[in-house]
């Protein structure tokens, strides 16, 4: 006789496939044997398809997740390609969500809809997508909305985002010219960093924006952002201002706007961010240092 999941385990495989659906997921493989791929690339699905086995779910809810292969295969690192940083232990859901062919904000953004997909919709009053060029070469990611932002349903329009601004316009920009957006949409209760499962649950919808701009550039402003398109655990401090890859895109950390406010002399080392990002982007690189 089959043996009857539990309704908690069933909520969370419904709450999951309905996620992976609004994604425009609907066909999952799970394979039972490991197969090797030409050349170290990461093998894309079995040749078949097998059982989805619920005695797996209810192992992957007990048994702790391998913090990845033996060293003695020789396999391609799983994007981004940073060897220097530590990937996070467990499945990242970026590796699921590969690129949408045509894909754009527009679709990205329907297919978010009225999101309700997380705690944090119970607390929100809008949802901050994101705002810009919608083909920028420059795409900054943040941490997530404030108070102003849930007002105004804009990012960055607080006393950051009035820094921010005046960051993009030293460089010789125009907030028009660029897209900036956050990990996750909604606003966190009294302001608080977002947490895993907030982060796990929005940030596929942060991936698809950025792959439909197709940027030249990405800053991560803030730790969150850093590590939540790195995968890393280290502090932003030990890899800031340092160029890193993301799917085939320059990426580079930077500290926050809000944590200018409280420590303006760190100004200097964002100016100095700030110029790299001008050198590849072909802008005028002025000296001196953003006020």
């Amino acid at each position: 006789m089959a043996e009857r999941i539990s309704e908690s385990l069933e909520k969370k495989l419904s709450s999951r496939l309905g996620f992976y659906e609004d994604l425009g997921i609907r066909l999952f493989y799970h394979a039972r044997g490991a197969v090797a791929a030409p050349h170290g690339e990461r093998q894309i699905g079995p040749p078949a398809i097998a059982h989805f086995s619920t005695v797996d779910l209810q192992r992957e809810e007990t048994l702790p997740k391998p913090a990845g292969r033996p060293a003695s295969q020789k396999t391609a690192p799983v994007i981004p390609k940073i060897a220097s940083l530590p990937v996070v232990a467990g499945p990242s859901l970026f590796e699921a969500v590969d690129r949408i062919a045509d894909d754009t904000l527009l679709k990205v953004r329907e297919d978010l809809g009225e999101c309700t997909r997380c705690k944090l919709h119970s607390t929100r009053h809008k949802i901050v997508f994101g705002d810009g060029n919608p083909k920028a070469e420059l795409v900054f990611v943040g941490e997530g909305p404030g108070a102003d932002e849930d007002a105004q349903g804009l990012p960055f329009v607080g006393r950051a985002g009035k820094l921010l601004t005046q960051m993009i316009e030293a460089m010789g920009l125009q907030r028009k010219d660029v897209y900036i957006c956050n990990v996750v949409k909604c606003r966190p209760p009294e302001n608080r960093q977002p947490e895993e499962d907030e982060v796990s649950t929005c940030s596929p919808f942060l991936l698809r924006q950025i792959d439909a701009i197709a940027p030249k550039v990405i800053v991560c402003l803030g730790a969150v952002a850093a590590k939540t398109l790195l995968q890393t655990n280290r502090g932003i401090s030990q890899f800031r201002g340092e160029w890193l890859e993301f799917r085939g895109r320059k990426l580079l950390a930077t500290y926050h706007p809000a944590y200018l406010l409280r420590n303006p002399p760190a100004k200097s080392e964002v100016w100095k961010d700030l110029q790299k990002v001008m050198a590849v982007l072909g802008l005028e690189v002025k000296k001196g240092k953003s006020s």
